[in-house]
């Protein structure tokens, strides 16, 4: 059978056209609720997340992507020298940032 003859049939007399502005609207709902559960939540926490990386200072304790705890020896413009261990000091861009700690996160070595 034809594709082309059956796309453009007209609906049978009784049946409802369909499609038309409820299924725009039906578009524009989804994209809002797409847009209210997932789009403005991650740009919220890219928002606060950026926030963060800017505020960075020497000696504070952060966690980075690894999961390894330290502390901030040197901030640069896209780079952070984080103190590891002793006398270990790595340098990290700082988009690997996680989180900044209060000390009392982490397990001090005796």
């Amino acid at each position: 059978m034809n594709i082309l003859y059956i796309l453009l049939q007209t609906p049978a007399q009784g049946q409802p056209a369909g499609g038309g502005m409820s299924g725009l609207l039906m578009i524009i709902m989804l994209f809002v609720v797409m847009w209210l559960l997932m789009i403005r939540p991650q740009r919220k926490k890219a928002k606060e997340d950026a926030q963060m990386r800017e505020q960075l200072k020497k000696g504070d304790r952060v966690v980075l992507a690894g999961g390894i705890y330290g502390k901030i020896h040197a901030v640069n413009d896209t780079t952070v020298e984080v103190d590891i261990a002793n006398n270990t000091i790595v340098t990290v861009e700082k988009n690997f940032i996680q989180a900044v700690t209060s000390g009392n996160d982490q397990i001090e070595a005796k």
